[in-house]
């Protein structure tokens, strides 16, 4: 067997390995004793059919295919031992087969081995942080108390007066030369595209107007989309969104005993989102300043496994909206080549993000207890709108109990740094 060894970097090994004649015709006849087990033929026992009649019944591709696992694997192996490579247990080698051939008989592949990652961990204490503010004011309070009343809106019939912003109104509309009857949609006044919130303006139910529209591109009638067409518009009906007053008896509606506690347990909420949403800023520049002081390597298997999963799910998710992975690259202002490449940035840093907090709570000597896991339980339901025991019990479906560990750990590593803190000062506020 012969070996050529590349470092590309300190925890990423390329290894070029020429398999011996004699290691390829072994990996041929495991293959062909593995396959003969599925191979059914009138007078032999499953296993034991002959392998001159094995040679014409299996498929080439599959002998390949067979043939090569079994050889890689065991040449892998010797490959590991004849460097003195101990790999990362928790990363898969990345095998590229360039030649297998049967006749020859030859085998040559590469494979990417990751070596554990090496953490030369700085002092994780006396780090500069600015504190962003997290305060709730009055204007904040007011929009989220108009939020909850417009969730309980009514709508109410308009009959004495033309279309208003913010109606929502049933229109038809009928293009010219057109035999059926039109299309109904519902629209909110001022929210549809200027040229139709233009034509709206005013118009009273069942008002008649024959105009010219040019369609958007994004209209949700496809074959109406980018045309301009001259049609018959009729407003249908118009109704107009009534807020409830906001008193005690709107407070009451929500189980709360007046508006004043209303205003203040939403304050309170608030004031809680601002805090841990300010936590999360604070903790990146905290990691961001220790990887300044700290030396961390990574295997690129580590992280590029991370963003081809990511990949994939953004594709699946752009698959069932109906778009291409060009069309959602586009939108972000990207080639699909420079959005793959910003994943793979953006999960080499998560990686040796997550390598500082785990080392910082091992040095540390850090543990976590039930109450800790228990508040991040609690928290991840919060997200997912689940009931706590709902959430456990999906995280133990999908084997991800290791996430609802790590964000434990994240929080006991964040509460040090913020505690071990140089300077915590309010953004913009001199030190």
């Amino acid at each position: 067997m012969q070996i050529t060894r590349e470092d590309l970097n300190p925890c990423t090994i390329k290894l070029a390995i020429v398999c011996d004649p004699a290691e390829v015709q072994e990996g041929y006849s495991r293959a062909y004793k593995q396959l003969s087990k599925k191979i059914k033929l009138p007078g032999f026992r499953p296993g034991h059919v002959p392998r001159n009649i094995l040679e014409t019944v299996i498929e080439k591709d599959s002998l390949n295919e067979a043939a090569a696992e079994n050889i890689v694997k065991e040449a892998y192996k010797a490959a590991l031992t004849k460097e003195d490579i101990k790999p990362e247990a928790t990363v898969r080698p990345v095998v590229e087969l360039t030649s297998i051939v049967e006749a020859e008989p030859k085998c040559e592949f590469t494979v990417k081995v990751s070596l554990p990652p090496q953490v030369e961990l700085g002092d994780p204490k006396g780090l500069a942080v600015e504190m962003p503010p997290a305060v709730v004011t009055d204007d904040e309070v007011t929009y989220q108390i108009d939020e909850l009343r417009k969730r309980r809106s009514t709508r109410e019939a308009v009959t004495d007066r033309g279309v208003e912003v913010g109606d929502v109104c049933v229109v038809n509309v009928k293009v010219d030369g057109d035999k059926e009857e039109g299309r109904n949609f519902m629209t909110v006044a001022g929210q549809t595209f200027p040229q139709l919130d233009e034509i709206l303006a005013g118009m009273k139910a069942e008002e008649i107007k024959h105009v010219e529209i040019t369609f958007p591109e994004n209209f949700q009638e496809k074959d109406w989309a980018k045309k301009k067409k001259q049609c018959q518009l009729t407003v249908n009906s118009i109704s107009s969104v009534k807020l409830p007053e906001l008193n005690e008896e709107f407070a009451k509606t929500l189980e709360i005993e007046s508006v004043e506690d209303l205003k203040v347990r939403i304050r309170t909420a608030m004031e809680e989102v601002k805090k841990e949403a300010a936590r999360e800023i604070v903790t990146d520049q905290l990691i961001d300043a220790l990887l300044e002081r700290s030396k961390v390597e990574v295997p690129d298997g580590m992280w590029e496994s991370l963003a081809e999963r990511r990949l994939y799910e953004v594709a699946e998710e752009q698959r069932q909206a109906g778009k291409s992975m060009e069309d959602y690259a586009k939108e972000n202002g990207m080639t699909i080549p420079e959005f793959v490449e910003a994943w793979k940035q953006k999960a080499k840093l998560y990686v040796v993000r997550a390598l500082v907090i785990r080392d910082v709570f091992s040095k540390e000597k850090m543990s976590l207890s039930n109450a800790d896991l228990n508040k991040e339980l609690h928290g991840m339901a919060g997200e997912y709108e689940l009931k706590p025991e709902e959430m456990l019990n999906l995280l133990k479906r999908n084997e991800a109990m290791e996430e609802l560990h790590f964000r434990a750990i994240s929080r006991k590593v964040s509460d040090f740094l913020i505690e071990h803190a140089a300077s915590k000062v309010p953004a913009g506020a001199k030190a």
